[in-house]
């Protein structure tokens, strides 16, 4: 009787730890998705002539840009800054970069297993629209994908055109997040874009 006690409550023990860790799983994905839905309002207000627009009261971060990718269902919206916090909600546009579908490189950067997860299926001439306030929308194309070592790889800026690098953690499927390797995605405006400075 008490052995079986004792099996019952283990048993209880590991189906919760096991609920536990499926729900801390799912809340990544959970937070992923709300908060995309309260950056579309700071987003909006953006687009309104609000600047720096917090999605939430306490935000670090505000929407610089609106990311669609039509062939893979994607429409996201850019944060501005790529610290952890940032990274959680959404994509983030690295300082220092030129603003995503103006003259100059940008750079973007998000979570192989969240808001960039479609990286993998991405394909050379898949278009994507990048939407600033103030301009209008930025049409590129898929150029090329690669695997580089973010510890010796060089991204190579551009000022004469607008360029975007999509940028993640690779591989894809790793248990382990961090590592050195990155899933670099490289697309160039259209001919014909209107491209600001």
């Amino acid at each position: 009787m008490r052995r079986r006690a004792l099996l019952l409550v283990a048993l209880s023990l590991l189906a919760g730890v096991g609920l536990w860790q499926l729900g801390q799983g799912a809340w990544i994905y959970v937070k992923a998705r709300l908060a995309q839905q309260l950056l579309q309002r700071a987003w909006a207000r953006t687009l309104q002539g609000e600047a720096a627009a917090k999605p939430w009261p306490w935000a670090d971060t505000w929407p610089v840009a609106r990311l669609r990718v039509p062939a893979h269902d994607v429409d996201l919206i850019v944060l501005a800054g790529v610290s952890g916090r940032t990274l959680a909600f959404g994509p983030g546009h690295a300082p220092g970069s030129a603003l995503p579908g103006a003259r100059g490189t940008a750079i973007v950067t998000a979570h192989r297993d969240t808001h960039f997860r479609f990286l993998e299926r991405v394909a050379r001439g898949d278009e994507i629209i990048v939407d600033v306030p103030g301009r209008r929308p930025a049409r590129l194309r898929v150029h090329e994908t690669s695997v580089v070592d973010s510890r010796t790889a060089v991204i190579r800026t551009e000022h004469a055109s607008a360029d975007l690098i999509l940028m993640t953690c690779y591989p894809f499927d790793s248990l382990r997040p961090g590592g050195t390797l990155r899933y670099v995605v490289t697309a160039h405006a259209e001919l014909g874009t209107a491209i600001g400075p």
